[in-house]
């Protein structure tokens, strides 16, 4: 019962050891223990020291891990691994590349190395299906399946992941993971609990989101929608009929469209609006029609437990406990 009243945020920061992937020939992830102490270790600053250009940082792939860093990544099976997963995380600005340096595993034997564009967890995608420019099957790039045709895979957004099962002890891969500028971001999954950002969609029919793994205030301080640029200052309903809007949505889950809608906002002006949301996952989300450059800039900070008590009560704190 304990483990299954954790919060959303609290299996996210341990999905390192809260994975099982990929049983039989689903793709989804369950629950498995593992320390605070040892999760939180992921994301501690030294993973992110710098190295001099010409040396590359090198460490053994764990069957479930966390990486926030370039480098190359090695996997040896010791025993049977059967279901392992690898997330992989980038700054806003950046999207991943996964390149197979060596592979030696049984692709007849039932072995496989799957590179997911996003990341996946409890059966929720990020980014969800309606935000993602790909089709889902082809997200998913099994290399028993292209070989050597592709051996370099690149993500879409600061996030994606590699499922791998192994049944022989002493097959082993070994994976370069590299991040890449992206002039324009669309689909972020924030490292930090507090900072600011400013999203653009340049005259794209496309949907995009920013979320936060976290309780937080939003800040909106400006955006602008094309066309609404002479309307007055409001926030109206029926926005999703106009083409061009902002959500500030709230849940317990990754897949933006399962999550709550708690205001919509299409009419441009400059803000600022303040709103806090006490659910695990925040996210900004911008729908764009494609007439348009729309824009969005926004803060964010992490609630404190002061706060959260305060708005526990509340609609969109039901709905996040209840979800």
């Amino acid at each position: 019962m304990r483990v299954m009243e954790r919060t959303f945020r609290e299996q996210l920061f341990f999905l390192v050891l809260c994975l099982s992937v990929l049983k039989g020939d689903s793709r989804y992830i369950e629950n498995n223990e593992i320390s605070k102490d040892e999760l939180y270790s992921f994301f501690n600053s030294e993973l992110k020291r710098e190295t001099p250009e010409e040396l590359m940082y090198r460490r053994p792939l764990r069957c479930l891990d966390m990486v926030a860093v370039e480098g190359q990544f090695t996997f040896t099976a010791d025993r049977p691994q059967l279901s392992c997963a690898a997330f992989f995380m980038a700054e806003p600005s950046e999207v991943i590349s996964v390149d197979y340096d060596s592979v030696d595993i049984d692709c007849r034997g039932g072995d496989f190395i799957t590179v997911f564009d996003g990341w996946v967890m409890k059966g929720q995608k990020f980014p969800s299906s309606q935000d993602h420019p790909l089709p889902l099957y082809e997200r998913y790039v099994d290399y028993c399946d292209s070989g050597s045709l592709r051996k370099s895979v690149r993500s879409s957004q600061n996030v994606a992941m590699v499922f791998f099962r192994i049944h022989n002890a002493g097959s082993s891969f070994t994976l370069t993971v590299r991040k890449h500028i992206n002039p324009f971001p669309c689909n972020v999954i924030s490292q930090s609990p507090e900072g600011s950002y400013t999203m653009v969609i340049p005259q794209q029919h496309r949907n995009c989101s920013f979320s936060i793994i976290y309780p937080v205030e939003i800040d909106i301080s400006e955006f602008s929608l094309g066309h609404y640029n002479n309307f007055p200052k409001r926030s109206m309903p029926g926005c999703a009929e106009t083409g061009d809007f902002v959500q500030l949505l709230g849940g317990n889950g990754i897949d933006t469209s399962k999550l709550l809608p708690i205001t919509d906002l299409c009419v441009s002006f400059t803000g600022p609006t303040h709103m806090k949301i006490g659910c695990d996952n925040t996210v900004v989300r911008m729908v764009s029609s494609g007439k348009f450059v729309n824009r969005v800039s926004f803060s964010y900070r992490l609630l404190d437990s002061q706060e959260l008590q305060t708005i526990k009560l509340n609609n969109v704190e039901d709905f996040c406990f209840s979800n």
